[in-house]
């Protein structure tokens, strides 16, 4: 375990918030080392997917209220884990394979970001979510609110950051927050289905679709229309295409192998 997370590595492999004792809530120490335990994850062409979970029964309570003004600056005691939060929001966001957020149990605050910058939430009955800094005085940065905001829309991304109120699994489901709701019994077998079938697509197609849906995000299209250009092109140079192509000709399951 590294700073309160645990790594198991595969081609679907997994990171576990890991502080149970404390309902898994966020340190700065944890948002400063998740930059750097994604990178090697990205970089291994072996592993295809990573799947985002809490130990125990809680996804995670939040970021640690007792470090919030802890910080040098009696002017900005935040400045650090507030900075810490927002990079590794960005290399959650950035990740280049899928990623997906398991949920059971509360999934607030620091901990909904995490999971909002997921490419998917499935989330077990039972669950709650809820943005939480009215309730203290937290005042969130542009950066964090964007990703909710592409996500849900305004006026929900404003309900959430007015009210603090936590919204069940169904409602968070009805508000797109979350693409899947099943029972917790259910949600393992779900899930890792889910990530078979990822894994079984072409990996370039995944690549480019994820790197233009994160460009035109950003009001970027110029880039993502020369992006995607050039993932096509790779598509017929190594032979993606051609297989994908000559599988559904043959009616088998394609081989893919581009990584």
């Amino acid at each position: 375990m590294d700073q309160g997370f645990r790594i198991v590595t595969g081609e679907v492999s997994r990171l576990v918030i890991d502080r149970v004792d404390k309902r898994n809530a966020l340190t700065r120490g944890m948002w400063e080392a998740l930059p750097g335990l994604l990178e090697p994850l990205a970089a291994d062409p072996a592993v295809k997917v990573l799947v985002v979970s809490g130990a125990g029964p809680t996804f995670s309570a939040g970021a640690d209220i007792s470090e919030l003004v802890a910080g040098a600056d009696p002017n900005d005691p935040m400045a650090e884990i507030r900075a810490a939060n927002l990079r590794a929001q960005a290399a959650l966001r950035e990740f280049p394979k899928p990623t997906l957020a398991v949920i059971r149990g509360h999934c607030i605050g620091g901990g909904l970001e995490i999971a909002v910058n997921c490419d998917f939430r499935f989330a077990a009955h039972g669950s709650t979510f809820g943005v939480t800094p009215a309730r203290i005085g937290v005042v969130y940065p542009p950066a964090a609110i964007k990703v909710l905001l592409d996500l849900v829309g305004p006026v929900t991304t404003k309900y959430l950051l007015f009210s603090g109120e936590l919204l069940s699994a169904g409602q968070a489901e009805l508000k797109g927050l979350v693409d899947r709701v099943v029972a917790a019994d259910d949600l393992d077998v779900d899930v890792d289905a889910f990530a078979a079938k990822l894994v079984a697509r072409s990996q370039l197609t995944i690549r480019s679709a994820k790197e233009t849906v994160n460009s035109l995000l950003a009001g970027d299209e110029a880039s993502a229309d020369e992006a995607a250009y050039k993932r096509y092109q790779e598509t017929i140079s190594s032979g993606e295409l051609t297989e994908g192509v000559r599988a559904f000709t043959e009616k088998r399951t394609p081989r893919f192998g581009w990584n």
